[in-house]
């Protein structure tokens, strides 16, 4: 993928310096992300692993299959369940829920936490207008970004626009670039051999554009990659292992033979038909007639595979300990049998404490790329929003994934202690329900309380009517049949 802008018409020298820039980090990564990418994709030559044997020209193209760099991404990214966005009160923005249900962004933010931890980083960046806000993300392979040390953000990014991103095709070339500065979003568009500029100018104060970060170093500002050098090293000795193992599995099942006492001839004759004579039910020979002797026929100590899978054992134990993998995760060794929930935890906890450190790291990312969008959205400075907005907060599933039963267990628990706790969305979710499942539960209830009110309404104004004319509220009359108010003063006594 070749990528050079040289003169941008309608881009001032100041921005086009910038964006060389970044041009030249974009350049100067790109093959270190291809050689990434193919470790996540299990695509390793035998050439690549050094076997330490002579191996002919074609059977080094080789591929051996290595599920490890995958399972040592998506393992991790499985743990970082973003479930939206929540205000200081703990209720959801009915706003955020639509720009979140338009931008798809729970189903996005799945992709993208795989390519920052598959590369090191990954972008999110805002656009659209008034009740039309966008955020997109983009992989290190289409999108590349300077930082500010001073600020602890991106100073500018830019991002491809096409609809093909694929790196693999070495001829394509981007046509649509949008670059992101701190005062300006720049819509960059080739036609021909010419760029031009189109400047969206903005006073967030910050590019619109956001970085998503993992085991950020001070000198490694944008992070580092899951799949770094020493964990490639290891699935290089799985490889070379597995190369080997499948080599001596060929020698092992085909023990070398052999065959003394024959004369030139009768050698001959069983070379020539080497495949009948090894399948054969009856072997068969005479003596030699030059020496007199009888052939003697034998077979080399077959071959013994146990020492290869003693290695993988070793590098899985080791790859393990380099990843936070649990060893039944690389499908090496699967003796473990944990007892409980609470057994599998226990393994497990180096990869939840690094899906806690994942999930606070892009709850930031994702709160400031929510601002922005928000701010977008409503048609104001993401520093003048209401203060519910200002303080939403993303909202991770819990990275340990307990069964439900214990997370029942708990919910009921805190219910039996707390007061109202049973009444909230909080509960519901740790007894199991999704958020589909929420709102429909709410909406029930809304529903029958309505039906409550109606009917208790209902059978008030019934009995208000009935007691209009109930015996009871008539005045007492006398035996005369008029009222006491009705007797001539002069009859009383």
């Amino acid at each position: 993928m070749e990528l050079n802008f040289g003169y941008v018409k309608g881009l001032p020298p100041e921005e086009w310096q910038k964006l060389n820039e970044l041009k030249m980090v974009y350049d100067y990564h790109k093959s270190s992300n291809r050689l990434k990418r193919r470790y996540y994709n299990g695509k390793i030559t035998l050439r690549e692993v050094n076997l330490g044997i002579a191996l002919p020209t074609d059977f080094g193209r080789l591929e051996i299959g290595c599920a490890w760099g995958a399972k040592t991404v998506d393992v991790l990214a499985a743990r970082s369940m973003f479930d939206g966005f929540v205000t200081e009160n703990g209720t959801k923005s009915e706003i955020m829920d639509d720009i979140i249900g338009r931008n798809h962004l729970i189903a996005e933010y799945n992709k993208a936490v795989k390519e920052e931890l598959k590369y090191g980083c990954s972008f999110a960046a805002a656009s659209g207008t008034k009740d039309s806000a966008r955020i997109k993300f983009y992989s290190p392979h289409c999108a590349s970004a300077l930082w500010d040390a001073s600020e602890g953000r991106i100073d500018c990014g830019f991002a491809f626009e096409d609809g093909r991103r694929d790196e693999s095709d070495i001829d394509w070339s981007p046509e649509h670039v949008n670059f992101y500065t701190s005062t300006d979003t720049w819509q960059l568009d080739r036609d021909g051999g010419t760029w031009y500029a189109t400047q969206y100018p903005h006073d967030f104060g910050e590019p619109m554009m956001v970085a998503f970060i993992w085991d950020a170093t001070s000198g490694k500002p944008f992070g580092r990659s899951r799949l770094k050098e020493p964990v490639r090293r290891l699935i290089q000795g799985y490889v070379r292992t597995v190369a080997n193992a499948t080599i001596g599995l060929e020698f092992a099942t085909s023990p070398q033979k052999y065959l003394l006492g024959v004369s030139d001839e009768q050698y001959d004759a069983l070379v020539d038909q080497r495949f009948k004579q090894y399948v054969g039910s009856i072997l068969y020979s005479t003596y030699n007639p030059e020496t007199g002797e009888k052939p003697t026929y034998g077979q080399l100590a077959q071959g013994n595979i146990e020492p290869h899978v003693q290695m993988l054992r070793m590098l899985a134990t080791q790859y393990s300990a380099a990843t936070g993998l649990t060893v039944t995760d690389t499908g090496v060794i699967n003796d473990a049998n944990p007892t409980s929930s609470d057994a599998i935890i226990a393994q497990s906890q180096t990869l939840i404490l690094m899906a806690e450190q994942l999930n606070r790291s892009n709850g930031d990312a994702l709160h400031r790329i929510a601002r922005m969008a928000l701010a977008i959205e409503m048609d104001m400075l993401p520093n003048v929003l209401p203060e519910d907005a200002q303080r939403m907060m993303a909202h991770f599933k819990n990275p340990a994934m307990p069964s439900l039963a214990s997370t029942a267990d708990a919910a009921i628990k805190i219910a039996s202690a707390r007061e109202g706790f049973a009444q909230t969305d909080i509960f519901l979710e740790m007894i199991g329900f999704d958020q589909a499942d929420i709102r429909r539960i709410r909406s029930q209830e809304q529903r029958a309380r309505g039906e409550q009110i109606l009917t208790e309404e209902f059978n008030a104004d019934i009995n208000r009517s009935v007691g209009e004319v109930h015996p009871s509220n008539v005045p007492d009359q006398p035996a005369g049949g008029k009222p006491d108010d009705a007797v001539d003063p002069e009859e009383r006594i």
